[in-house]
């Protein structure tokens, strides 16, 4: 069965969210903010992307480049959560990646987060 790929990246200040039916296709992006303010909001996410798309979703959890703070209440959430039928997430160490042209402009500079969705997230 195919399956969405996402990837979640906090920083200090937002949280980036990329979903990709595939290694081409973008069909999500979103800047939140750093802490989700209900602690099932990660995983309502999840499942909210894989119901509308009808599939699973494999998300990466990845920290940026400065390292991800294990305090923040998205991290507590995740590394709590087995997934389910619907969505699992582990957690992935944030990379330099090529770069690859952006269909969905706006929201910043999204292309790390793509790379590391496309190499670790679909493996």
């Amino acid at each position: 069965m195919e399956s969405i790929w996402m990837g979640i990246a906090p920083t200090s200040t937002t949280t980036r969210v990329l979903a990709m039916a595939g290694p081409s296709d973008t069909i999500l992006k979103a800047q939140l903010a750093r802490d989700p303010k209900h602690p099932r909001a990660l995983a309502t996410l999840l499942e909210a992307v894989a119901l509308w798309q009808g599939q699973p979703v494999r998300a990466a959890l990845c920290a940026d480049a400065q390292g991800l703070s294990c305090d923040s209440n998205l991290c507590r959430e995740a590394f709590l959560d087995d997934g389910g039928a619907l969505y699992s997430i582990v957690w992935v160490p944030a990379g330099a990646h090529r770069r690859r042209r952006d269909r969905l402009h706006g929201l910043g500079n999204f292309h790390d987060l793509e790379q590391l969705v496309i190499s670790e997230v679909a493996r």
